[in-house]
């Protein structure tokens, strides 16, 4: 390879210069040659400087090129200021160095030929075979606009990620940096296959998270299908949403999501009633098929609502349900009771509470579409508003004309009151027995009783004028408890089960309460099953919310999802960890939950309200009939004749439950259940506490 010749030259002039640079500062320090190199080295750093403030191209290659005279400068000077030649002959080691490193860079003969101009002499470059680079699909001009032309420009530059194509890209409206661009395979009839939202925002310089890509529908005169795919770039909405957003993205981002508090659902809208101070949040499923999964601590987080304050309810209706956000807890209202609410309509329905959205919650009297009476079934512990419940239903029963009988366990002021505007009320087990046996008997009696219009019995009928008896309403209060009297418990079940079962033909209605729907508690399936078809179950608090809860599916066909009561409501104040770094008590401000009650409606639904509230303080009979329904003097004379109808606080007469004893039985074999007086009414089962006293029980029941 032949040396260009202004290569050779410029390395002849470094071997030349360098033993001047080593040896004219120390033989001839006022020598005009040591003046000349650094004049040139002077220059040189001008050059520099010149280099760097241009503002055209190439400073690097004038650096370069000027370096060779600064360096000299340097070297000239280090010679001045040693001692002779310096330690190890420095000075012929710098100006040998210098010669070398421009004979090597040779930045005049190198750097001065712009655009790298062959050398002189240099043989003619071979032309060799070079790989056919890929074809580039050409793109004919379809007239695209200037963004749609800036955004392939990016695209292409990205090196076109999936192997598509930008067919045109839109603005969205008021938005500086939001766009849709449409996107297509390169290739025809190839489908879009790995394009993810990092390729995409890769280009336009946007987070991952600022891109949704979605398929293309196939519309007239538009392709579509897997060759075609759009992606949304909204950064700037983005940025707005995560700071201000809408009803609506905050529930997709936070409620709908995978991860939310309703998974799948989307909003349907959200409005605010002023009025009664509450927000009401209606949603539904994306899906319809589908139905809604609630987690309602983990919505009222999303939604920014307060969770444990009894101020947010969820009511469900096939695919679609309602969040109803209240400002104060809406039952701790008091809906006073009245004679216009509680008198039945045609259908013998009325108005016996109202819900948390204030909407009037019905119960019946008599069952219009089963052209029967009504049982009623009513749960709760103590002071959870039982009793308010029966003062209402009752009111309700003796203003459409019809007898109420009230049987307790023990007896207490209100219980006493409402005694005074229905036809019989007592308070004890025997006395509860009694009715029992007379409501009973009445079905054989009103089996028999002719009607007037053609002298023929006929089952009976709700508001048929030509009935010649009332309807019946029998109430055991506290019957869980009455059923297991060691005396008169098994009549009052076995009874009370007859009555329920046969007792609708009759016109006679059996309204049984207590804290316990279950069998092993007095209730057997049988009778439960009647109480739960032919009655609107009414669950007030049952000590837990998982007890009312229980109880509440204990009376429903189909278990729905069933509201919490709670035991008090409670508002929240401040930050309970603050409370608790300072040593501050929680604030006592619950609200009780009495008459707040669990209705199961005939659709299975349970539905959560507040029951109208009657004072006993005050005068009842505003809601009761000014006279009091009574049976007809028929069936009371019937009754006399079968030894039923007399004061049922008297003490258990003799052979009134069970056959008194034989005179020759009064040492050892007397019977275990005698009638004799007492508060009780009946004498107490003995204790069997050995085998031979229980096979004497056996023989006595059994008269072996």
């Amino acid at each position: 390879m032949t040396t260009p010749r202004s290569v050779a030259l410029e390395r002849l002039a470094y071997t030349l210069a360098a033993p001047v640079l080593a040896v004219a500062p120390n033989l001839y320090p006022d020598s005009p040659v040591n003046q000349v190199v650094q004049l040139a080295g002077v220059a040189g750093i001008g050059g520099w400087v010149l280099a760097v403030k241009s503002d055209e191209s190439g400073a690097g290659r004038k650096i370069l090129r000027w370096s060779p005279l600064v360096l000299a400068a340097a070297v000239d000077v280090a010679a001045g200021h040693t001692t002779g030649f310096g330690p190890y002959w420095l000075d012929g080691l710098l100006a040998a160095g210098w010669a070398a490193v421009g004979s090597l860079v040779m930045p005049f003969s190198r750097h001065t030929r712009r655009r790298h101009r062959p050398a002189a002499a240099a043989p003619a470059p071979q032309l060799a075979p070079a790989e056919a680079p890929e074809p580039t699909p050409v793109v004919p001009d379809d007239g695209a606009d200037l963004l749609a032309r800036d955004a392939r420009v990016l695209w292409e530059q990205a090196g076109m990620p999936g192997r598509t194509h930008i067919v045109k890209a839109t603005r969205h409206p008021g938005q500086r940096h939001d766009m849709t661009i449409l996107l297509r395979a390169s290739e025809t009839g190839r489908p879009i296959t790995g394009l993810t939202e990092a390729a995409v925002a890769a280009p336009f310089g946007v987070h991952s998270s600022d891109v949704v890509l979605a398929e293309v529908a196939i519309q007239p005169g538009r392709q579509g299908g897997p060759g075609w795919m759009e992606a949304r770039i909204t950064p700037d909405s983005n940025a707005r949403r995560r700071t201000k957003p809408t009803a609506q993205e905050r529930w997709t981002d936070r409620v709908g999501g995978p991860k939310g508090g309703a998974p799948g659902s989307e909003l349907v809208h959200k409005t605010r009633d002023d009025e009664r101070g509450v927000t009401f949040y209606r949603a539904k499923m994306a899906d319809s098929t589908e139905t809604p999964r609630i987690d309602l601590p983990k919505v009222c987080r999303a939604l920014g609502l307060p969770e444990d304050d009894s101020c947010v309810f969820v009511l469900i209706d096939g695919s679609e349900f309602l969040i109803s956000a209240f400002d104060e807890p809406p039952l701790s209202q008091i809906f006073r009771a009245s004679r216009e609410l509680l008198t039945p309509d045609a259908k013998g329905m009325y108005v016996c509470g109202f819900t948390i959205t204030g909407q009037p919650v019905k119960t019946m009297v008599y069952q219009h579409d089963k052209n029967a009476p009504a049982h009623g079934l009513t749960l709760g512990v103590s002071r959870s508003g039982k009793t308010q419940f029966f003062a209402i239903h009752m009111a309700a029963q003796s203003l459409d004309g019809e007898v109420v009988w009230l049987g307790t366990v023990r007896k207490d002021e209100k219980t006493t009151v409402l005694g005074r505007y229905i036809d019989r009320q007592g308070s004890n087990a025997l006395w509860m027995a009694r009715s029992l046996r007379a409501a009973k008997a009445l079905c054989e009696i009103r089996a028999e009783m002719p009607w007037p219009h053609d002298g023929q019995p006929h089952d009976y009928k709700p508001g048929d004028p030509r009935c010649p008896y009332r309807q019946l309403n029998v109430y055991g209060d506290e019957f869980m408890t009455a059923a297991q009297d060691a005396d008169f418990g098994e009549f009052i079940q076995k009874d009370g089960e007859d009555l329920t079962v046969t007792g609708l033909k009759y016109g006679i209605g059996f309204n049984p309460a207590g804290q316990s729907p279950f069998a092993h508690n007095g209730f057997s399936t049988e009778m439960k099953d009647n109480l739960r078809q032919n009655s609107r179950p009414v669950i007030f608090n049952m000590g837990s919310p998982g007890a009312t809860r229980k109880a509440a599916e204990g009376t429903m066909e189909n278990a729905y999802d069933v509201p919490t009561i709670p035991a008090r409501y409670s508002r929240t104040e401040g930050s309970a960890i603050e409370r608790a770094m300072r040593g501050e008590a929680d604030p006592e401000n619950g609200v009780s939950t009495g008459g707040v009650a669990v209705i199961v409606l005939d659709n299975g639904r349970a539905v959560l309200m507040r029951s109208l509230y009657a004072d006993f303080d005050t005068d009842l009979s505003e809601l009761f009939p000014d006279e009091v329904n009574r049976l007809t003097d028929h069936e009371i004379s019937e009754l006399e004749k079968r030894g039923l109808w007399f004061d049922w606080n008297e003490p258990v007469r003799p052979g009134e439950f069970w056959p008194e004893p034989d005179e020759d039985d009064e040492g050892e074999g007397r019977s275990r259940r005698r009638g004799g007086g007492g508060k009780g009414g009946g004498g107490r089962s003995e204790q069997v506490a050995s085998p031979r006293q229980a096979l004497e029980a056996i023989k006595s029941l059994t008269d072996a």
